[in-house]
């Protein structure tokens, strides 16, 4: 079938494992640094909720900002594995100094140590989804790295979300303790990925200027058209993640349940992404990603419908929606991967330049961006409507835009992602 991912292979099983090993400890320190790092300053350090926020802001401002700068220089490292090394003892060093802050200049210590954090892991981010893309020869090479790489990463949520509960009963002992078991969390699996991923081929510094190679990614047009789709169904995405304690705890009221839900939708995620790279195989990432996103349609159209008391039709909908994340995941940066390498990026005697690393560097601003978007949409809107944390009015508006409103950026996502298939991928 025209788009369909090729078959033929030269990574073997192992390699490409040790290639998505490193994106565990990278998702198991995004999840306590974006959602848990705020309670913990609150709680255990007595920061101001409104001097949190400016410091959150600025910070969150600075990690996505970076991004495509990081990728301007990633494809000027000549190897993206070095520029790896250079960003790990960052995280190593900042989530611990994070989650342990002192009882003096907590400001200075957060800004300082949020920002060689942020730094460390956007660098590490962009120069793994460099390398991945530059390390396959094919579609399929390239799609299957990818679904490594995001399936290490859902593993890594879960066990983020798991282990400090594991560790300890009381919230900063536990969050405390995975920050301590961190590091060597990262040295095994980074050396994972350092000695079992094969080298990767020689590609030229770009010839343009910085800014110019940058602006050269935006004008192309194929990038574009998947960046308008990416956009949309990120914030399909980002939208229900926003808002889904409040849902939990105000409308189901079973904010108990809040970790069992999270774990069944991030479980599901894992246990459907190989059938989702499979079907990429058969059908091509495009029209493999357009039914992922039916099946996320299908599955929460009905959960604003729900009410006080509805765990199991709940567990129903994050069972079935997860079964789509695995496509979300994989699907649409494998894409990226292909439409970086395939671009006419070669010196005069033919060499490959490399290139990738700006295109990641985008894609990662806008999936910041949108999920501050996100939030910046759904908390005043739920709020004009009446809704207020806690309260037993407001109820019914904040789960028609938890359950409705997502699905119309999901359903104008996948038109967007059907009408342009074959510009996304087309026939090789």
């Amino acid at each position: 079938m025209s788009g369909a991912v090729s078959a033929g292979l030269s990574l073997t099983r192992g390699q490409m494992l040790a290639y998505g090993a490193l994106g565990l400890p990278l998702a198991m320190a995004a999840l306590p640094v974006y959602v848990h790092l705020p309670r913990l300053y609150a709680e255990a350090t007595g920061l101001s909720l409104g001097l949190l926020g400016v410091l959150l802001l600025f910070a969150r401002l600075f990690d996505a900002g970076i991004d495509p700068l990081l990728g301007g220089w990633v494809d000027r490292a000549g190897t993206r594995r070095r520029l790896v090394v250079v960003a790990l003892p960052f995280l190593a060093l900042g989530i611990p100094a994070l989650f342990h802050p002192p009882q003096s200049l907590v400001p200075l210590w957060l800004l300082f140590w949020l920002t060689c954090t942020y730094f460390g892991f956007s660098l590490a981010t962009v120069a793994h989804q460099a390398w991945g893309a530059e390390l396959g020869c094919s579609p399929g090479e390239r799609t299957r790295l990818t679904a490594s790489r995001e399936g290490f990463g859902l593993i890594g949520v879960i066990a983020a979300a798991a282990v400090p509960a594991w560790l300890a009963s009381d919230f900063v002992a536990g969050i405390s303790g995975l920050a301590q078991l961190f590091p060597g969390l990262l040295l095994v699996f980074a050396a994972w990925t350092w000695f079992g991923s094969p080298p990767t081929p020689g590609r030229l510094p770009p010839r343009r200027a910085l800014l110019g190679e940058l602006g050269h990614a935006l004008r192309h047009g194929r990038f574009r058209l998947l960046l308008a789709a990416f956009v949309l169904n990120g914030l399909a995405a980002a939208l229900p993640a926003t808002l889904v304690l409040f849902f939990v705890a105000d409308v189901l009221h079973a904010e108990e349940w809040s970790g069992v839900f999270l774990a069944v939708y991030f479980a599901s995620g894992v246990f459907f992404l190989p059938l989702w790279v499979r079907l990429a195989g058969r059908c091509g990432r495009v029209r493999s990603w357009v039914v992922s996103m039916l099946v996320a349609i299908a599955a929460f159209a009905w959960a604003w419908r729900l009410g006080s008391g509805d765990v199991w039709p709940f567990l129903i909908v994050c069972l079935l929606s997860g079964a789509a994340l695995g496509a979300d995941l994989t699907l649409p940066p494998a894409l990226l991967a292909d439409l970086a390498e395939d671009s006419p990026a070669a010196d005069p005697a033919g060499e490959r330049q490399a290139q990738a690393g700006a295109y990641f560097g985008w894609w990662n601003l806008v999936a910041k961006l949108n999920l501050a978007l996100a939030a910046g949409l759904a908390l005043p809107l739920v709020e004009a409507l009446g809704y207020r944390p806690g309260a037993a009015e407001g109820a019914e508006p904040l789960a028609i835009v938890y359950g409705l409103l997502p699905l119309l950026f999901k359903l104008a996502a996948a038109a967007l992602a059907w009408r342009w298939r074959d510009l996304l991928e087309p026939s090789r």
